[in-house]
C-alpha cells in the first residue's frame, strides 16, 4: 500500500469546468476538503492520519476486488471478513476492521456519503480512483461508527473514452480461479459530463482437502499432534454403561450388538475439515453510472447510482446428529435400535452424522442498490460553498439452506417401530397403535440405502429473506468567516437526517424464539424474524482557527474545534467534540494531535434482533466437576464421571445463540492521536512519519458470548447469565442463549511509522536505470484490553495484543507492507512484503485456565513470524491504448502457521489474517479507445 500522511477526499468547486487548466489547479488547491474534516484547506497535510492507496496500485496489485487490497493494510486487524472465511458462513462480503475494533466501528463512505451496507466488495475495483483511509475517531465529524477510522473511496469522473479491462488468476495448485472484467465509459462536455460501466467477477471454491495444513483436523493435546475429529461420526457414537462404542463394520439393514466395537476417539473421530472450504465461491456483478450537470455558473447537479448483485454460498462438514442435545428420543422401542435401551434426553448419548445429506450449505443471493442526487454551488463571489443531497440505499438478501433435517419428522421415525408381519413392513408406532404418514428410520446405519431414502424424506431447506433500506438527506455549508493575524478563520456546518429501516423473515421450521424453542432443525441453522426501524437527526459544525505564524519556532500554529449532536429515535442523544492542533515549527516539520470523543450507536440487529442460531467453541469449565458451584453446574453428575465421557473433550463445539434487544445505548469513548510528520528538504522525496494512537471505550454493544456466559455463571451460580445456560441431565449442554449487552470497556493503543522515498532517474554508473520508489507502512500494538463483563464475579480481562484469540480475531503486535517500485519508459514492477509479527496463542491472564494445549495448564504456543512476498510487473504499449500487466502472490508459497484445531475454527490456521491460498498467478489487460 502507498504511504500518504493526508489526501484530499473530493473537488468542492463547482465553478472549474471552463476554466484553463493552470487556473483550475490554483482552484483545485484552494478548495480542497481533507478526509476526516469539513473544512476546506490548501494544506494537504493536516492533523488528520490518512493513508492513500492510488489508481497505480489498484491496477498493479492484480486485485479484482476492493476488500483484498485492504485486507493488507497494517491498521486492519482483528477478524476482518473477506472471502476466504468459510466456515461459520459467509455471504461474499467483505468488511473492514481499523485498528482491530471490529467493521462496526469503522465508517464507510463512498466520495464522502454513507453507504447502505458495509460490503466494500460492491464497490466496483475499476471505478476507483483513490482510497482514503483515515486511521483515527472522526465522531465529530462524520456521526457514528467512526471510532477505529474511515474508508473513504474516492471515484473517477470527468471520464473520457472507453476502457475494457480483463484479469484472470489462477493458483499454484490450480484452484482458486479468478476471472474478471470491466467496461468504463465516459463523456465530458461544456456542460456536463457521464462516467459508465460495468464490473464482473467470479472466484471459484478451494477445498480444505487440497492443502496440507487444512485436510485434517489437527489437534495438539499433552504434547502431542494427532488428526483428530468429532465423535458425531456416521458410524455413531453410543454411549453404553460400559463405555462407547461404535459400528465396526458395514451393515446390510439392521445392525446387532455384535457389529460394535469400543470406540476410539483418535482414529474414530469424523474428520469434518476435509469437506470444508477455505475460500468461499461467490460471483459479482456492478453497474455504475455517475452524471453531473452545470445548471449555472454557480450552481451544480449531479447524480450516482451503484448496482451490485453477488450470489455466494458457504459450505461445511455434513450435519451432526446428538439425539440429547437436538431433543430427539431413540426410543427402545424402536425396531432398528439393538440395545433396547432409550438413547437423547432422558437417556444414554447417541451421536451420528448424516453425510448421505451432502455438506450444510447456505445460498445468498444479494441485490444492493443506492442512488445520491443533489445540487452543489457558491454563493455569489465569496468563499462560501455549500450542498444537498438526497440519498436511498437498498439491500434485498434471500438465503436458502441445504443438508438439514425435519427434526419433528425424526421424532416419530425413531420412536417406537415394529416388523408388520403382515404386510412384512417395519411400521411406526406398536403393534396396537400403528402410526400413519411415518416411515421408520434406522439412525444405527445411515449409510444404508434404505436409511439414505428414509432420511432424505425428512430432508429440510429453510429458506429467508433480508430487506434493509436507507433514507437519507443532508446539507452542508463551508467558507471563511474573517481574518486574523494568523490567517482566515473557517467554518463548515450541516446537518442531516436519516432512517434505517430493516425486516428479516425466517422459514417457519427454522424460526426460534429467546430461549432456543419451536426451532424444527438443528440449532445452528435457527434465527428469530426481525423487524424494525428507527431515524436519527444530526446536526455539526467544525471551526478552524490560525492561530500563530511567522514566529522563532512556530511557522504556523493552527486549532480546529468540532462538535455533532445526534438525536436516535431508538437510543437517545449523544454529543461528540474534537480537538485537533497542528504546529510547524519549521517548514519541514508538522507537529499534530488530535482528541475526539467517538459513539456508535445500537444498529437494528443490535436492537431487535431476537436468537440466531450459531455452532461456537468453548472450553465448559464445569469438565471435572467435583461438587462445587452447585448452580453453575447444574445437573453435571458429582461422581467424576463427566470428565471420563464424551464430554469430558477440553474443547467442544455446541448449539448457542445470540440474542439482542436489550435496551441498549450507545456505546461511547475518546479516540487520541499525537504524531508528527518530517518532509526534509535537504533529501528530496523523503517522507516520515510516525503517531501515537489510542482508543478507549465505555458500554460496548457486544454478544456476551457462550464462553463468557458460562465463566461468569460458573464463578457465580447465583449470577442472571445462569439462566442462559441449558443442560441435559447429564451435564450435556444443550444450548446457551448469548445476550448482547451495554457491559464492556475497551482499550487499545498503539504506534503508526511511515516512510516514503522517491528517487527519479536513478543512475549507476552514469546510466539512468529508472525510476523508484519506497515505501514503508508499519503498526505496533502497545494494548488491546478487552472487557467484556467488568464488574461481574468471574469476569476475565482479555489482554489481546500480542495474541491470537478465537474470538476475537489476530492481535499480533507487528504488522508492516514495504514496497518497492520501479519503472523506466514502457516498463514498471512492484515488489512488495507482507509482515505479520510472532504472536502467542493461549492466556496470559492469571485468572485465565484456558491455554493454546487445552490439556495442559499454562501453556502458550508461539506462532512464528510470517512474511509474504508480491511481484507485479507491467508494460504500456502507447501506440494502442494497452497495457499488459501479471504477477505473483506469495512468490515462495509460504504456507500459513499451524494452529490447530484447539484454537481456530477453521483450516488449522488464522483464515482471516493469513495466506491460505498459496503461491497465485494473475495476468491481465486493459486497452483505452
Amino acid at each position: 500500500m502507498g504511504v500518504s500522511t493526508s489526501a484530499f477526499a473530493q473537488d468542492t468547486s463547482g465553478q472549474q469546468n471552463n476554466q484553463p487548466a493552470d487556473q483550475q489547479n490554483a482552484k483545485t488547491l484552494q478548495t480542497v476538503v481533507v478526509t476526516g474534516s469539513r473544512i476546506r484547506r490548501v494544506d494537504l497535510e493536516t492533523a488528520n492520519p490518512v493513508t492513500t492507496v492510488t489508481r497505480e496500485e489498484i491496477k498493479s496489485s492484480g486485485k479484482l476486488t476492493a476488500g483484498d487490497l485492504l485486507q493488507e493494510l497494517p491498521a486492519v486487524a482483528g477478524a476482518a471478513t473477506n472471502p476466504n472465511v468459510n466456515n461459520g458462513g459467509g455471504d461474499g462480503a467483505s468488511t473492514v476492521s481499523l485498528r482491530g475494533l471490529g467493521s462496526q466501528r469503522t465508517l464507510i463512505l463512498v466520495n464522502g456519503h454513507r453507504v447502505a451496507r458495509n460490503d466494500i466488495n460492491a464497490i466496483p475495483a475499476s471505478m476507483i480512483d483513490r482510497i482514503e483511509v483515515l486511521k483515527d475517531g472522526a465522531s465529530a465529524t462524520y456521526g457514528s461508527d467512526a471510532i477505529g477510522g474511515v474508508v473513504n473511496f474516492i471515484l473517477r469522473k470527468n471520464f473520457q473514452g472507453l476502457e475494457l479491462s480483463a484479469n484472470v488468476g489462477e493458483s499454484d495448485h490450480n484452484d482458486g480461479t479468478r476471472r474478471g472484467f470491466s467496461a468504463l465509459f465516459g463523456t465530458a462536455g461544456d456542460k456536463g459530463s457521464i462516467t459508465a460501466g460495468i464490473d464482473y467477477n467470479k472466484f471459484d471454491e478451494i477445498s480444505s482437502a487440497k492443502r496440507d495444513f487444512s485436510k485434517y483436523a489437527t489437534y495438539l493435546s499433552s504434547g502431542s499432534v494427532y488428526h483428530g475429529g468429532s465423535s458425531r461420526n456416521p458410524n455413531g457414537y453410543v454411549s453404553l454403561p460400559t463405555g462407547p462404542v461404535t459400528l465396526a463394520h458395514p451393515v446390510n439393514g439392521k445392525t446387532s450388538t455384535s457389529d460394535y466395537r469400543p470406540y476410539n476417539s483418535k482414529t474414530d473421530s469424523f474428520n469434518y475439515q476435509a469437506v470444508n472450504l477455505i475460500t468461499t465461491p461467490q460471483e459479482r456483478f456492478n453497474a455504475f453510472a455517475l452524471a453531473t450537470y452545470q445548471v449555472t455558473d454557480n450552481l451544480q447537479a449531479h447524480l450516482d447510482f451503484f448496482y451490485n448483485k453477488t450470489s455466494s454460498h458457504f459450505a461445511i462438514a455434513p450435519l451432526p446428529f446428538d439425539a440429547k442435545s437436538d431433543g430427539v428420543v431413540v426410543s427402545a422401542q424402536n425396531y432398528y435400535n439393538p440395545f433396547g435401551i432409550n438413547f437423547g434426553p432422558g437417556g444414554r448419548t447417541f451421536r451420528s452424522r448424516f453425510t448421505t445429506l451432502g455438506q450444510r450449505m447456505e445460498d445468498f443471493a444479494t441485490q444492493t442498490g443506492q442512488v445520491d442526487a443533489g445540487l452543489k454551488g457558491s454563493v455569489g463571489d465569496t468563499s462560501w460553498q455549500w450542498s444537498a443531497d438526497l440519498n436511498y440505499g437498498h439491500v434485498g438478501q434471500d438465503t436458502v439452506q441445504h443438508g438439514y433435517v425435519y427434526y419433528n419428522g425424526l421424532k416419530s421415525a425413531l420412536g417406537p417401530s415394529f416388523l408388520d408381519p403382515v404386510s412384512g413392513k417395519v411400521t411406526c408406532g406398536t403393534p396396537t397403535a400403528p402410526v400413519s404418514g411415518c416411515t421408520p428410520l434406522n439412525i444405527f446405519n445411515v449409510n444404508d440405502p434404505q436409511t439414505v431414502s428414509t432420511l432424505g424424506n425428512y430432508a429440510a431447506a429453510p429458506f429467508g429473506h433480508t430487506l434493509i433500506t436507507t433514507r437519507r438527506a443532508e446539507v452542508n455549508a463551508n467558507g471563511d468567516l474573517f481574518s486574523l493575524p494568523a490567517g482566515t478563520v473557517s467554518l463548515a456546518v450541516g446537518a442531516d437526517y436519516e432512517k434505517d429501516y430493516q425486516n428479516t423473515q425466517v422459514d417457519y421450521i427454522a424460526r426460534t424464539s429467546g430461549t432456543g424453542g419451536t426451532c424444527f432443525i438443528s440449532q445452528e441453522a435457527c434465527a428469530t424474524p426481525l423487524a424494525g426501524s428507527f431515524n436519527v437527526k444530526e446536526v455539526y459544525g467544525e471551526l478552524f482557527v490560525p492561530l500563530l505564524t511567522g514566529l522563532p519556532g512556530i511557522k504556523s500554529l493552527n486549532l480546529t474545534l468540532g462538535s455533532r449532536y445526534s438525536s436516535y429515535s431508538s437510543a437517545g442523544s449523544r454529543t461528540s467534540n474534537k480537538v485537533a492542533l497542528e504546529w510547524r515549527p519549521v517548514d519541514d516539520l508538522l507537529v499534530r494531535g488530535t482528541m475526539e470523543g467517538v459513539f456508535r450507536a445500537p444498529t437494528i440487529s443490535d436492537l431487535y434482533a431476537g436468537a440466531a442460531g450459531s455452532a461456537p467453541q468453548l472450553t465448559d469449565p464445569c469438565i471435572g466437576y467435583t461438587g462445587g458451584h452447585a448452580a453453575a453446574c447444574a445437573n453435571v453428575p458429582t461422581n467424576g464421571s463427566f470428565k471420563g465421557s464424551g464430554l469430558g473433550q477440553t474443547t467442544a463445539v455446541v448449539s448457542g445463540s445470540v440474542a439482542a434487544g436489550y435496551n441498549l445505548k450507545p456505546e461511547y469513548g475518546k479516540s487520541f492521536d499525537f504524531g508528527a510528520v518530517y518532509d526534509p528538504h535537504f533529501i528530496p522525496g523523503l517522507s516520515l512519519s510516525a503517531d501515537y494512537w489510542r482508543v478507549h471505550l465505555n458500554d460496548t454493544i457486544t454478544p456476551l458470548g457462550v464462553q463468557n456466559t458460562m465463566s461468569i455463571c460458573y464463578a457465580n451460580g447465583s449470577s442472571p447469565f445462569c439462566s442462559f445456560i441449558h443442560r441435559d441431565d447429564t451435564g450435556q449442554i444443550l444450548f446457551i442463549n448469548s445476550p448482547t449487552v451495554n457491559l464492556g470497556t475497551l482499550n487499545t493503543s498503539g504506534i503508526d511509522f511511515t516512510g516514503k522515498y522517491k528517487i527519479p532517474h536513478f543512475d549507476v554508473a552514469g546510466t539512468n536505470i529508472g525510476d523508484f520508489a519506497l515505501s514503508l507502512n508499519t503498526t505496533y500494538l502497545i494494548k488491546y484490553d478487552n472487557d467484556t463483563a467488568p464488574g461481574q464475579a468471574g469476569d476475565v480481562i482479555n489482554h489481546l495484543a500480542g495474541m491470537y484469540n478465537n474470538g476475537y480475531g489476530n492481535y499480533t503486535r507487528w504488522r508492516g507492507v514495504g514496497m518497492l517500485n520501479w519503472s523506466t519508459g514502457p516498463w514498471s514492477a512492484t515488489w512488495k512484503m507482507r509482515y505479520f509479527g510472532a504472536l502467542n496463542v493461549g492466556s496470559r491472564n492469571t485468572t485465565e485456565t484456558f491455554s493454546a494445549d487445552q490439556s495442559l495448564p499454562n501453556v502458550v504456543l508461539r506462532v512464528p513470524t510470517m512474511i509474504y512476498n508480491d511481484f507485479a510487473v507491467a508494460y504500456n504499449i502507447a501506440r494502442w491504448n494497452t497495457t499488459l500487466n501479471a504477477g505473483v502472490d506469495n512468490v515462495f508459497d509460504k504456507q500459513p502457521p499451524l494452529m490447530y484445531q484447539n484454537n481456530v475454527l477453521n483450516a488449522n490456521t488464522d483464515v482471516n489474517t493469513y495466506d491460505t491460498i498459496g503461491r497465485y498467478f494473475f495476468a491481465g489487460v486493459t486497452v483505452k479507445f
